[in-house]
């Protein structure tokens, strides 16, 4: 048996391949232990009220496939306003921002991955913003074509910010790594976000540690997949 992780799906009708891709890989994963989406399921969500296509549709497939596997998703950077309407409607189990758990025996730290971004602090002080549950009660108040507006607008300020910052500043900050997988008590770490796949090997305090970084699903994509053998990241296809 298998479980699977996979972050940074941005889907949107504009990228209908995507969601085929997405639809196709429930459809061949009824026997996994569990899977795990690490945030920005959603190019974008306005709020549980968000019905904007393919969000209802997305929704449904959850709803069926978590009838036969254990979903659970975090929240992102880009999805941040989902809430337990979602959680009703789809099926899955919201996750915190960091969520410690069992993987086959080997304690794991799974999270978006934005928080280790720390050398970023615009991002951060953004972050801190958005996601605060007093911020996100005054947006539900405004209609919904008024939080596309923000929305859009957020998406324009983060990309002319993003061109005035290098990629090491939105990079995880490797201290902050170690910090979070130390308090955490894990050697292992599975993240998204920075849309940089690979898995890193150091050290913690002389012990084996590996950060595994997952795959947007932009030109390419991935999911890593965990059982009591190991983990391998690799493409839907190849899954």
């Amino acid at each position: 048996m298998n479980t699977l992780f996979i972050a940074d799906l941005h889907l949107s009708n504009a990228r209908p391949e995507k969601l085929t891709l997405f639809y196709q890989l429930l459809d061949n994963s009824h026997q996994a232990d569990a899977l795990y989406i690490l945030g920005d399921l959603f190019d974008a969500w306005l709020g549980d009220d968000d019905t904007t296509p393919p969000h209802p549709e997305i929704i449904s497939a959850l709803r069926q496939f978590s009838q036969h596997c254990p979903v659970y998703v975090t929240r992102g950077n880009h999805d941040f306003m989902l809430g337990a309407d979602f959680e009703q409607q789809s099926g899955a189990h919201l996750l915190a921002d960091h969520t410690p758990l069992d993987l086959y025996g080997e304690p794991t730290l799974v999270m978006h991955g934005d928080t280790l971004c720390t050398k970023d602090v615009d991002y951060q002080n953004f972050r801190q913003m958005v996601f605060n549950p007093a911020w996100q009660a005054e947006v539900m108040k405004k209609p919904l074509a008024e939080r596309a507006a923000i929305s859009q607008q957020f998406k324009l300020g983060s990309a002319e910010a993003v061109q005035g910052k290098s990629m090491d500043i939105m990079d995880v900050d490797d201290e902050t790594v170690i910090s979070v997988m130390r308090d955490a008590g894990v050697y292992h770490l599975v993240h998204g976000h920075t849309h940089r796949p690979a898995m890193h090997e150091f050290e913690i305090d002389g012990e084996f540690a590996t950060r595994t970084v997952l795959s947007d699903w932009y030109e390419s994509d991935s999911v890593l997949v965990c059982n009591a053998e190991g983990q391998s990241l690799m493409t839907v296809e190849e899954y």
